[in-house]
């Protein structure tokens, strides 16, 4: 047996003043969207804004369900539309903020599971990485360098290869 482990390296920022321009820009079209996110169930609602490799910026946000498997997640609504408006074109960057009416989201809110594996398809499909920006309705941003670090053992279309 050999024993391995996984190590995450990311940048922590106390403000959002502390970024980019462009990355303040990003932030805060994560926040916009997420003020009009469906989530009368869980009262979280989540934003995401993705750069894109051509300058734009799209949005998304959760949109629940009563029939809880229905509902859609913001950074799925904001991927699904940047490659069916804007096919072939890479993406960037992309931000995740939430915020709650019923308590602070003081800590940076990270992509659920099927989030992380359609964000890392998209790695996989332009061979680049995507940068993340992730925050809660106050509080640190985390910066992480691409998708593989929250998804280091992602599925992908090499997995589907006949060996």
């Amino acid at each position: 047996m050999h024993e391995h482990s996984f190590q995450i390296n990311y940048k922590s920022y106390s403000g959002i003043n502390e970024l980019a321009q462009d990355d303040i820009n990003l932030i805060e079209a994560a926040r916009k969207a997420a003020q009009n996110a469906y989530a009368p169930y869980s009262k979280f609602s989540v934003g995401s804004a993705i750069l894109l490799e051509n300058g734009k910026i799209v949005t998304g946000n959760n949109q629940e369900n009563a029939a809880y498997p229905s509902g859609i997640c913001a950074e799925r609504v904001a991927m699904f539309y940047a490659s069916s408006q804007y096919p072939g074109v890479k993406v960037k960057k992309i931000a995740v903020t939430a915020f709650s009416k019923e308590f602070k989201v003081n800590t940076p809110v990270a992509p659920c599971g099927a989030c992380r594996q359609v964000l890392s398809e998209y790695e996989n499909l332009y061979h680049s990485d995507i940068e993340l920006f992730l925050q809660g309705q106050e509080g640190p941003i985390y910066c992480l360098k691409n998708i593989g670090s929250l998804l280091p053992l992602a599925f992908s279309s090499s997995d589907l290869e006949k060996h």
